[in-house]
């Protein structure tokens, strides 16, 4: 009598790699451009508990972490687009100096646009919402929320 015996993890991987275990998570580039969508999300819903008093907000320290994490939407995008052109994780800029180089280097060839809205978006979301916290306004806000959603898509290359 011949008994073969398959220790369980080797007949987990053979099963999984014959497709008998299908993963329902998306490749890991979508999942990370969800992951900057999720940030976005996250801070529209912050700046939604934020109570408007007039035309303006009045609490000011809820505006600026929303900012800050709209902003922190857009550096995710962007690394997820550096990996896709083939960078690896030591490669990914660490400043914004650095950012501004690949985004140079590997989108401004193509698109000078996205390098300029990343521009904006840096001194709006980072400098203006974020540091100084000079916006109060909701449709301001809102305004720049949506230019954050464009570069996103337009990073991406196609509507997430």
């Amino acid at each position: 009598m011949n008994i073969c015996f398959i220790p369980p993890c080797i007949y987990f991987l053979n099963r999984y790699n014959h497709g008998y275990y299908r993963s329902k998570k998306p490749y890991l580039s979508k999942r990370k451009m969800r992951e900057s969508i999720r940030y976005l999300q996250n801070a529209k819903e912050i700046l939604a508990g934020v109570p408007i008093e007039g035309n303006s907000y009045t609490d000011v320290k809820p505006v600026r972490e929303a900012f800050g994490t709209a902003y922190l939407a857009i550096l995710e995008a962007i690394k997820e687009a550096l990996l896709k052109k083939g960078l690896i994780k030591k490669e990914l800029p660490k400043s914004i100096d650095g950012y501004r180089m690949a985004m140079r280097k590997h989108f401004a060839i193509h698109n000078g646009k996205l390098f300029r809205d990343f521009e904006t978006l840096y001194d709006e979301l980072h400098i203006a919402g974020y540091y100084q916290g000079l916006i109060r306004d909701p449709n301001t806000a809102k305004g720049i929320f949506k230019t954050a959603r464009n570069f996103i898509e337009k990073i991406a290359g196609k509507e997430i």
